[in-house]
């Protein structure tokens, strides 16, 4: 049986934090649990004053010279930046780009259906790709198939933006809508 590769599991990314002994730098700054800062010492000396406080050592920003580490309790840490990362993530909007086909031989009532069906995408934000298909002798009316977009987006009934004006590629002309803010 060969393998799909169809439905691969995304990783989930985040960003990792050295804590105690983890920690490779051989000098850190230490700042404590009330946000003062102590000044730099030895990792294994910062560990130590961390321990001996019933805290861990985290190292919260490793690109500094040396690193900033910061005593505090690591499960709570990890457990806030997951609470922060779900919150971001449930805040992002994906806006996906919803096509609308036609064709230059398109009847009136086909078209209106379309427009509705644009219009429904249009309200619930996301953005609009018209698309319309010449073949065979139709390439040679780029001017009908023009006035046939402009005429699509003369219908719509909602107020748009047009986010990339009608061009052609291939044997597809496209017209990309927005909903205006």
């Amino acid at each position: 049986m060969r393998k799909s590769y169809k439905f691969k599991k995304r990783e989930k990314i985040t960003k990792k934090f050295y804590f105690n002994n983890k920690i490779l730098a051989p000098e850190v700054m230490v700042i404590d649990e009330f946000n003062k800062q102590l000044g730099v010492f030895e990792t294994k000396e910062a560990v130590q004053m961390a321990q001996d406080r019933g805290f861990d050592l985290v190292e919260v920003s490793p690109v500094g010279n040396p690193p900033v580490c910061r005593i505090m309790n690591y499960g709570s840490f990890k457990y806030q930046k997951e609470k922060q990362e779900k919150q971001q993530k449930k805040q992002t909007k994906t806006l996906d780009i919803k096509s609308v086909r036609i064709s230059m031989k398109i009847s009136d009532h086909d078209k209106e259906t379309k427009v509705n069906m644009a219009e429904r995408f249009l309200e619930k934000g996301h953005k609009v790709k018209v698309e319309l298909i010449l073949r065979g002798r139709e390439f040679e009316h780029i001017d009908r198939a023009k006035e046939i977009m402009n005429d699509f987006k003369a219908k719509l009934k909602t107020r748009v933006q047009v986010e990339q004006d009608t061009s052609k590629q291939g044997n597809k002309m496209f017209l990309i809508l927005v909903p205006e803010k």
